[in-house]
């Protein structure tokens, strides 16, 4: 499933997306590897035992994303898998939200990976199958408090990801959807709060959450197995998915 084949990976840079990429080269993948911030990207490569491209663009310019499409098929004549992994979230109370942010957090956490998947999954079929991998939230099956954009946006990815599913599931196409729960990474530190800002700070679940590193253990291991879902959580977080 890994040894030769290539994957990508959204939201390269850093957190899970960056242990993929890790956990994916040492099993033998080839990769390329997407996001914003180009300086972090090299540095992930850097540290790959494996051949990797450097493809940056940004999520929600959904004009730009057939030409990635295109660079990253020709790379290697393939993409076998896709993980959909970028993403932003959000601490705010509905109340104090503005518009802008359900935007904003819709665009990247849910239309983005839509889009990306929309274009690559012709050539997939066409190829004979691949493998895609969404990573939604533990949030997106039951939304918690001061997320109500972030779990509108994870819970249509897991419905676009189940649909997708059981569409092409005869077409070679596979489909894991990921639910993280607190997950040791930058994503509470970069969420929006109510006025569309960067927050600035993290939270005590996520400074004690589950390394990135087991994280990224865990999904190779659900995609060895073939699984279809994987809540990564633990103890109240991994009650409440269920």
């Amino acid at each position: 499933m890994f040894e030769g084949k290539v994957w990508w990976i959204t939201g390269a840079s850093s957190g899970i997306g960056a242990a993929l990429a890790q956990a994916f080269s040492a099993a033998g993948a080839k990769l390329i590897l997407s996001g914003r911030n180009v300086s972090a990207l090299e540095e992930v490569k850097a540290r790959l035992k494996s051949d990797a491209l450097v493809l940056p663009f940004e999520a929600t310019d959904y004009a730009a994303l057939p030409g990635a499409v295109e660079t990253a098929w020709n790379w290697a004549g393939r993409v076998d898998g896709l993980v959909n992994n970028a993403g932003i979230s959000q601490r705010s109370m509905a109340v104090d939200t503005v518009f802008d942010v359900y935007q904003k957090i819709i665009a990247i956490d849910l239309l983005a990976p839509i889009a990306l998947t929309q274009a690559l999954l012709p050539k997939m079929v066409s190829a004979g199958g691949g493998q895609i991998v969404a990573i939604s939230s533990v949030a997106g099956i039951a939304g918690p408090p001061l997320r109500s954009a972030y779990s509108a946006a994870k819970a249509g990815l897991i419905g676009y990801n189940d649909s997708l599913r059981a569409e092409t599931a005869h077409q070679g196409i596979k489909v894991l959807v990921v639910a993280p729960g607190s997950v040791k990474t930058n994503v509470s530190k970069n969420a929006l709060d109510g006025s569309a800002n960067a927050r600035g700070f993290s939270d005590t679940a996520i400074d004690n959450g589950m390394p990135a590193e087991e994280a990224a253990r865990r999904i190779l291991e659900a995609l060895r197995g073939g699984v279809r879902e994987l809540v990564l959580a633990e103890g109240m977080e991994a009650e409440i998915a269920r």
